[in-house]
């Protein structure tokens, strides 16, 4: 069986379309079709049910498909591997974020490692923090940083930063002024928070619990950067990382105020790899230059 006909197979079972992956991959589609016979004589077995309407994977075609995608990026990985014994200092690394940890820490770490290290190249995919650790388990992605990521088996945590959450308000707010401010006082404001699924949302619903509250949010949302607008429009106070909101922060249009101890509610930020999985020379090095910047980053309040 060549690696060919895995390749041909992977863009296949992506665009669904025999025409599509042969433009994909430049060749005629008899030319993939041809691949796809290949592995069907090898394996025994027919992979693919073809129609008008495209192709089907049949049983043993979704079993292969499930793994012939990891398959060539282990392959791939090899390859940079391979590349990393003659003393290159190139290559390319695949990194998973979700958005509340991108502006503040991954975009100023990876223009920091790259004026170090001008060849490495960067693939980074922002999804939520549950796809980013399965995309480490699945060889998608080196690495994964995420903020308030679910415990997940199968990969590793390298490098935890705790981060604390702040009341974000508009410069205009009636809170803005104030040095703490406690859940009791911030249960008597319009809120916005991110919707239950939501790890910190979790906690906070657990803390007000806990000192005998029922804070219900007048606008509950799935997306991080709908929360800080609403807040930059005045239409409500929110808890957020105040390094998610730094350059609001400096440019007067936001203010961070500190939860009162009892109050207080922390998640932790997470770089995360697969433990069974050797890393390249790039990857490492970005892994080991990520851990020192939230070591000295993400401690400062």
């Amino acid at each position: 069986m060549q690696i060919r006909a895995l390749m041909y197979f992977d863009e296949l079972v992506r665009t669904n379309s025999m025409r599509q992956a042969a433009e994909n991959l430049g060749v005629a589609p008899t030319a993939v079709s041809r691949q796809i016979e290949n592995l069907e004589e090898h394996f025994g077995t027919t992979l693919v049910e073809r129609s008008a309407r495209g192709v089907t994977l049949t049983a043993a075609g979704e079993l292969l498909a499930a793994r012939a995608g990891r398959t060539l990026r282990e392959l791939e990985h090899v390859q940079q591997l391979i590349e990393d014994l003659k003393g290159l200092e190139c290559g390319r690394v695949t990194i998973y974020a979700n958005g509340a940890i991108v502006t503040s820490l991954l975009a100023p770490a990876l223009s920091e490692f790259s004026r170090s290290y001008p060849n490495i190249h960067f693939d980074v995919m922002i999804t939520s923090a549950r796809q980013a650790v399965e995309a480490v388990n699945s060889a998608r992605a080196d690495m994964a940083l995420t903020l308030f990521a679910p415990q997940m088996p199968d990969a590793k945590v390298i490098a935890r930063s705790e981060i604390a959450y702040d009341v974000i308000v508009s410069t205009r707010h009636p809170l803005a002024g104030r040095k703490e401010v406690t859940l009791r006082e911030l249960a008597r404001h319009t809120l916005a928070l991110p919707e239950k699924s939501f790890g910190f949302r979790q906690n906070f619903d657990a803390a007000a619990e806990r000192q005998g509250l029922t804070i219900e949010p007048a606008f509950t949302v799935s997306a991080l950067e709908m929360l800080k607008e609403l807040v930059l429009n005045d239409m409500a106070a929110t808890l957020l990382p105040r390094l998610s909101v730094r350059r609001e922060i400096e440019a007067a249009w936001l203010a961070a105020i500190p939860l009162a101890g009892e109050s207080s509610i922390r998640t932790h930020a997470e770089l995360s790899i697969a433990p069974d999985r050797q890393l390249s020379f790039a990857a490492a090095k970005l892994s080991g230059f990520i851990e020192e910047f939230m070591r000295t980053s993400l401690r400062r309040r």
